[in-house]
């Protein structure tokens, strides 16, 4: 007989960034009063799930996303570095259209394959180390319900992968379906993917 296992990959919230610097992997990012109240209707809207295991990124954004999940359910946040933000090589810098690193022509090349991308962690290796963290929490969820707190990027190329879609895309909002302390959800039968859905609980 399968086992049925829910595995909900979540955004952190916002960030305090008042420079808009792109943060990546920088340590000391923390979230903002708004991004601490998306978290909140995050766990609100988790709070009746058969949740037994929460996990997140090392980075602050993720665990203090994860903190009220974990509260609410009275359970630890475990830590994965498979869900950390994709590294990237503007890292620190504004990278605003029209501002910053990209109105640098010595920073053009770095932009001369979006397909891979050229300026950060290639999505071949994103997926599978997404995939690894998810499946790792199914494991550990068995029969019952694991969440997963990660970044925009990473999350939208699961997703990405999981559902059969080119993992290349451009780096636009509108061209993600992953909006801040959104939460995209997989419902395996063992290791088999039967459905997904996505929802934005700050939204509703």
């Amino acid at each position: 007989m399968s086992v049925r296992t829910t595995v909900h990959v979540m955004r952190h919230g916002e960030v305090f960034n008042p420079e808009k610097v792109l943060y990546g992997r920088l340590p000391g990012y923390h979230l903002s009063d708004r991004g601490q109240a998306q978290a909140r209707a995050a766990a609100d809207w988790l709070a009746g799930k058969d949740i037994v295991y929460v996990v997140a990124s090392p980075l602050e954004r993720a665990q203090e996303t994860a903190k009220p999940i974990a509260d609410i359910h009275n359970l630890s946040i475990d830590t994965d570095d498979d869900l950390i933000e994709s590294w990237n090589v503007f890292e620190g810098k504004r990278v605003a259209p029209g501002d910053g690193a990209l109105r640098d022509p010595r920073n053009w090349p770095l932009l001369r394959n979006p397909a891979k991308p050229s300026w950060g962690e290639p999505y071949t290796e994103i997926a599978p180390r997404m995939m690894a963290a998810m499946h790792r929490a199914r494991e550990k969820a068995a029969g019952h319900e694991a969440v997963c707190v990660s970044h925009q990027l990473p999350v939208e190329t699961l997703r990405r992968a999981m559902t059969g879609r080119k993992l290349a895309h451009l780096p636009l909002p509108n061209s993600r379906l992953c909006d801040l302390s959104s939460i995209t959800s997989f419902t395996f039968d063992d290791a088999m993917l039967v459905r997904w859905g996505y929802t934005e609980p700050w939204g509703i």
